[in-house]
């Protein structure tokens, strides 16, 4: 009687252990488009997963659109859904959306969220907000504290498309946040908006005295760069510089090179058309925005931007890797810039596997993962190759 009963616990015990690795065991084969290949290890799911970060301890956040933030351990499986998350309601394209962490995270445990927010007085309108908080993890469980919000969208507008809503820190500690126009085209350069720009604020969501429109009203003040139409996916390089991309209208998909105080065009100019086939005339015709170091016609609609900097992919180190969602791919590009600081931006391959990728993310030891879009989005974590 003992025998069968220690043989009907082991069987139970390896029942849970293929019942928890079922989806760690399961892989993916990426078809490069330059006849390579490269194979991903699935490691959990999510419902509408939309950002990663990375804590210093090897644990990480993410952020699913419908309102959870999860907590993974350091093998990346969930481990808890942090609670006291602000409230949201998803629609369209907005819910909870980023995550990142403090740059001194590891001292003061602070991370920053951006979600939509809509009016109180008139639910039609909405815009995206950010708040910091206070992570606190025990061994049961995980919350937020101290939440404080530092910025928000000016002014709220209806529809629910275009939020962007973004977040990088930069080397010397400024947060920038795109800011995507809202599918409202003209706020992108109205200099009376934050819409349509990208934004550099102190970590405590004041302005910093040297931003270009310092002086020139509260929400002024705050811009850095205008005349954009949908970031979503922004890093700097281990020399300093920003890049952003954007979502163009009806192709012309851009990667920018991000310097203080430029136009980028939106909607006077873009690679672009509009939706009804209206031509908007390109960069070239109008030198005086700042044109796009790298264009796609026909559109890859690039969501999560991270430029690696590890060394576990040497032969990647300072390539940029972007998600694709209508083009269902993870997207590689390469940076190179002549002794005339003029920029060669190309596309070096892509990898599909038929799948749309909402987010791409580096942890600290090198390793590249990839958040696939909508219900049961996958995280998965490239294999690494001699």
């Amino acid at each position: 009687m003992l025998n069968k009963i220690v043989f009907f616990i082991t069987l139970l015990t390896m029942s849970f252990v293929t019942f928890g690795q079922s989806d760690q065991s399961a892989q993916v084969e990426m078809k490069g488009s330059q006849g390579t290949s490269l194979t991903g290890d699935v490691i959990t799911t999510f419902d509408q997963p939309w950002a990663m970060a990375f804590l210093p301890d090897g644990h990480s956040l993410v952020t699913e659109k419908a309102g959870k933030l999860w907590l993974l351990d350091k093998d990346q499986q969930k481990r808890f859904s942090v609670s006291n998350v602000p409230e949201v309601t998803a629609r369209g394209q907005g819910g909870l959306g980023d995550v990142i962490i403090h740059p001194d995270y590891a001292t003061n445990n602070i991370i920053y969220l951006s979600y939509i927010e809509r009016d109180p007085q008139n639910d039609e309108f909405s815009g995206a907000v950010i708040e910091r908080a206070k992570l606190n993890i025990t061994d049961s469980g995980a919350s937020l504290s101290e939440r404080k919000l530092i910025w928000h969208q000016s002014p709220k507008v209806t529809g629910n498309g275009h939020y962007s809503h973004r977040m990088v820190f930069s080397p010397d500690g400024y947060l920038f946040i795109t800011s995507g126009e809202r599918q409202k085209f003209t706020p992108a350069q109205n200099m009376a908006m934050n819409l349509g720009k990208i934004l550099r604020l102190n970590d405590d969501g004041s302005v910093p005295e040297d931003n270009p429109f310092y002086g020139n009203g509260s929400v002024t003040a705050q811009i850095w760069t205008l005349g954009h139409r949908n970031s979503l996916g922004i890093d700097f390089d281990e020399q300093g510089n920003l890049w952003a991309h954007e979502m163009g209208p009806k192709h012309g998909d851009e990667l920018n090179l991000i310097e203080k105080a430029r136009n980028y065009g939106y909607p006077m100019v873009s690679q672009g058309d509009h939706y009804s086939d209206v031509k908007i005339p390109n960069h070239e015709d109008y030198p005086i925005f700042k044109a796009p170091e790298l264009a796609w016609v026909p559109a890859i609609s690039p969501a999560g931007f991270f430029i690696y900097k590890g060394d576990l992919h040497a032969d990647w180190k300072g390539n940029g890797f972007i998600g694709g969602l209508s083009s269902k791919a993870l997207v590689r590009v390469t940076f190179n810039q002549d002794d005339e600081g003029n920029w060669k931006v190309e596309e070096a391959e892509r990898y599909e596997w038929g799948e749309r990728v909402r987010e791409v993310v580096q942890d600290d030891m090198g390793n590249i993962y990839a958040l696939e879009d909508r219900e049961g989005g996958r995280l998965i974590r490239l294999q690494h190759t001699n």
